[in-house]
């Protein structure tokens, strides 16, 4: 007897490395739900709703490569799709296993809960079909077809795919049928061998060149390459916003932050007066371009080569069919090092001097998370000040800057930080995220205790959301306040016990709470409480140039 609709799937799933499984139970979904609690090598990951399980998967996925996330018909989909949406956007992998009526009610357009009442069952999958890369209704006649062909589109794509199963086939035995062989993406030879002495005689002949290695770089596994290739050719590298950490910062080639015209003057003078810049997978999005909404950056396309994942462009010129690895590999071995290409020295933040009394200033604050942040350690940050103010960092070796920069959704970092503390059990993560944003998502907090999990979150109380006060030319908007929580006493009404649980209003108090986390072994969850209008210089900046 072949193997059943859910069990085919989740054999595959557990065979590309996933072992937990994101989401919220549904009736639609029960025997997908059953199915999963009765498999001892997978592990049911319950969250507060859907779209914090999706954010919780997304997190997942940057560490391990991909994850899982189930939900039922209708409501529970729809309530995951901003979610979804953003693992789209910034090419994260999610297999989304949706719980769907029985065939009979969707042959007979049926009017049942979960729905719009008008016998339509496929709406909900259209409204996907935008933000994943493969969509698929299985049956025991397509399974093992669709199984494969979906995963393959992940895998290629690396973006979120959307799996359907009817009820009633869920538990079906499998039909027989072999699944299509898919031919591996290659290089067109010919063409990779002509990009290739391209590059190395624009970067061999250059009179001043650097490197900024992007996002697809970590989304692809391509660090260790990509690093390979940096060493080979001697040259420095910068990094925008999303591409923070893609590479060691300890690297002496790495000179920091470029963000335009925004901070750092000797490092956009110097990269945007090279005559070849080598970007490895980088998006050109306004935040990483120098500004929201703006574009402040000075790049002149004609000096510019991009190595994408299936394609490169050289300044005007399109090279598609090339994959990203191949190019890396070959220049790696092929780059004449260049040693006489320098950089302007790297600056790196000090502690301002102050009585342990004072009230704690963004500078300060950011100044002494540097100090405190680890080698290795993770760190989880949602789009709001404290983003900007951690950009300008320079990390220990082996740690990783995780933010969702190109689709932004605020309270996407404390369910984001719970999968990736979930994929990575034995790492340092550590939760930076403004009271605005964590209002969103904060139940999520109980679900580290939940499955045993010793984060270190701070939550940043300046009384609303100081970034969009920074992005408005008025600052005292109505909309821009909150209502006052006690922070640092969430988690032990969410059931934390045991936790480190402090609230820092002085530098001393900081100083102190950063010296006695050094060594926990406990969650910990901290409210760090600023002056309202205290925001970082890049903040400040973006807001005079409003």
């Amino acid at each position: 007897m072949y193997k059943t609709v859910i069990q085919y799937l989740l054999n595959r799933l557990k065979q590309l490395g996933i072992n937990d499984i994101f989401g919220v139970p549904g009736d639609y979904a029960f025997p997908i739900n059953n199915a999963i609690c009765e498999d001892k090598e997978l592990r049911w990951i319950g969250c507060c709703n859907e779209l914090n399980a999706a954010y919780a998967a997304d997190g997942y996925a940057r560490i391990n490569g991909m994850s899982v996330l189930s939900t039922t018909f209708g409501v529970g989909e729809l309530s995951a799709l901003c979610g979804i949406a953003g693992s789209y956007g910034e090419h994260n992998v999610i297999y989304h296993i949706v719980g769907m009526p029985n065939m009979q009610i969707l042959q007979n357009h049926a009017i049942v809960h979960h729905t719009l009442g008008n016998g339509e069952f496929d709406l909900f999958m259209k409204m996907a079909t935008p933000v994943v890369c493969a969509k698929t209704v299985l049956t025991p006649e397509n399974c093992i077809h669709e199984v494969e062909r979906v995963i393959a589109a992940a895998i290629e794509f690396h973006r979120p795919v959307y799996i359907a199963i009817p009820k009633n086939y869920v538990n079906e035995n499998v039909s027989f049928c072999p699944a299509l062989a898919k031919v591996p993406v290659k290089s067109d030879p010919e063409v990779l061998e002509e990009v290739v002495s391209i590059i190395i005689n624009k970067l061999s002949n250059s009179k001043k060149a650097c490197i900024m290695p992007g996002i697809f770089v970590d989304r692809f596994g391509l660090k260790d390459l990509t690093t390979a290739m940096v060493n080979a050719s001697g040259l420095p590298y910068v990094t925008m916003a999303m591409d923070k950490s893609v590479l060691d910062e300890t690297n002496p080639s790495y000179l920091g932050l470029y963000s335009g015209h925004l901070v750092n003057p000797e490092i956009r003078d110097f990269v945007e007066s090279c005559d070849c810049i080598l970007a490895i997978g980088t998006i050109l999005s306004d935040i990483n371009l120098g500004g929201v909404g703006k574009f402040t950056a000075r790049l002149d396309k004609s000096r510019v080569i991009n190595i994408m994942p299936s394609d490169v462009h050289i300044g005007h010129a399109d090279y598609p069919n090339l994959k990203m690895s191949d190019i890396l590999n070959k220049l790696s071995k092929k780059l004449h090092k260049r040693t006489d290409i320098r950089g302007p020295v790297a600056k790196r933040p000090t502690i301002p001097q102050v009585d342990v009394g004072d009230l704690i200033t963004a500078d300060y604050l950011y100044a002494s998370y540097a100090n405190f942040f680890k080698p290795d350690d993770i760190i989880i940050v949602d789009l709001g000040t404290s983003f900007y103010g951690l950009l300008p960092i320079f990390l220990p070796k082996g740690s990783k800057f995780h933010s969702q920069t190109l689709w932004g959704a605020i309270g996407w970092a404390t369910p984001a930080s719970f999968g990736a503390s979930l994929a990575a059990p034995d790492k340092r993560v550590i939760l930076i995220t403004g009271e605005g944003a964590h209002q969103m998502t904060a139940q999520e907090v109980c679900q580290f205790y939940r499955f045993g999990l010793k984060p270190i979150i701070f939550v940043l109380n300046n009384n609303g959301y100081l970034i969009e006060k920074m992005l408005s030319e008025k600052l005292d908007y109505c909309y821009n306040y909150l209502a006052q929580w006690q922070y640092h006493k969430l988690p032990e009404i969410l059931g934390c016990e045991g936790w480190v649980m402090r609230k820092a209003t002085t530098c001393g108090d900081l100083d102190k709470i950063m010296t006695e986390l050094d060594n926990n072994e406990t969650g910990a969850y901290i409210e760090i409480v600023t002056p309202e209008m205290s925001a970082p210089t890049l903040m400040e900046v973006i807001h005079r140039n409003l």
